[in-house]
């Protein structure tokens, strides 16, 4: 942990001036306002309790004036950024997130979900680790998710736990109604709602490849064939193969018929049956270009496999930053220092009210 860091640190040259001014103003004070023939007898007389106190008075606005400044300079508190040096590989993650995710035919905890909830529990377990998953401390993981598009949702990085953070904001794109009940997305929706496998494994592939580690490896989950995108999946691969980046590919439920949910007229939730195509051959295609392997996930064990064989590649040393969220302490000093300010005022309008 640091102590402390200040946002704006040149406000906290202004605390020189303040305490100058105010050590001046005070000398000014304690000078002779009445000429007296003799104060000997006065310096006799025993120093009371407000005597004592009304010498640290002009103190009160000084010291006020100087919380206020060092509130100015923006007072943070978190743990210092530090660097990580491990044995590691780099593993970019991409994610369907298309319309045929939200088929429910897998289980969590003996309740139905969705295929995109289902691929991201596990994700989680694959990089905390739980049960049969090790977790993944030190590897570098990224994160990409992909519709029509693909979209670099965090870099590869060793703070995990932004990893996951950021994995919870991975959803389905959903229609956006007006007032009536119309659907205003409707052309971006249903562009979003394909599939763009090639366009996925090039951004991905860009992530990775300038990445200085020995094992470099990408792992595709997806359901679906490749309905979107510019780059067809067999250039995608052959991009890969170029540098030396592995590709293990997961195909996520099964072709055929699937639930999926529907809302009726009266807003209740059912489900129907819809067909379903799974493009195997693609991405088998995809695993065996580039070195990898192709797994067909029914449930979770399929990717306890990937888990497993990307365990037995060749590590290499890895290095990242993490971070914290710098906590902002500047009200320990703004309103002490306001406070000091208001005491100083009414003591010297009130009990220690003195003549000019």
């Amino acid at each position: 942990m640091r102590g402390l860091q200040f946002q704006n640190p040149m406000w906290l040259f202004l605390l020189v001036p303040v305490l100058v001014l105010g050590w001046l103003a005070i000398r000014r004070q304690r000078q002779t306002a009445i000429l007296f023939s003799d104060v000997g007898l006065l310096r006799s007389l025993p120093k009371t309790m407000a005597l004592r106190m009304k010498q640290w008075i002009p103190w009160l606005r000084i010291l006020g004036f100087a919380l206020i400044i060092i509130a100015l300079a923006r007072p943070q508190k978190g743990k210092e950024e530090f660097r990580i040096r491990t044995e590691g590989i780099a593993i970019q993650m991409c994610i369907d997130q298309s319309g045929s995710m939200q088929a429910m035919d897998f289980q969590l905890d003996g309740e139905r979900v969705n295929r995109l909830d289902a691929v991201k529990d596990v994700f989680r377990d694959f990089v905390a680790g739980k049960g049969d998953l090790p977790g993944r401390p030190d590897d570098l993981i990224g994160l990409i998710a992909f519709g029509g598009y693909p979209d670099a949702k965090c870099p590869l990085t060793l703070d995990h736990g932004a990893l996951l953070q950021v994995l919870n904001q991975v959803e389905i794109p959903q229609p956006i109604l007006d007032h009536q009940g119309r659907i205003i997305n409707m052309q971006l929706l249903q562009e979003e709602m394909n599939t763009a496998i090639g366009d996925a494994v090039v951004l991905g592939v860009d992530r990775l490849k300038d990445v200085p580690a020995k094992s470099r490896v990408l792992i595709l989950l997806s359901d679906g064939e490749n309905t979107a995108g510019v780059v067809e999946p067999d250039q995608a691969a052959e991009m890969a193969k170029t540098f030396g980046i592995k590709i293990y590919t997961i195909g996520v439920g099964s072709t055929g018929m699937a639930p999926f949910p529907e809302i009726d007229v009266f807003g209740r939730k059912y489900l129907t049956q819809r067909p379903v195509r799974l493009d195997e051959k693609t991405l088998t295609m995809l695993a065996t270009a580039t070195g990898g392997k192709y797994f067909h996930a029914r449930n979770t064990e399929a990717l306890n496999h990937v888990y497993r064989e990307i365990d037995q590649l060749e590590k290499t040393p890895s290095e990242g930053r993490l971070y914290t969220e710098y906590r902002e302490w500047y009200q320990y000093a703004m309103f002490p220092g306001l406070s000091l300010i208001l005491l100083e005022i009414v003591c010297v309008c009130t009990r220690f009210r003195s003549l000019p």
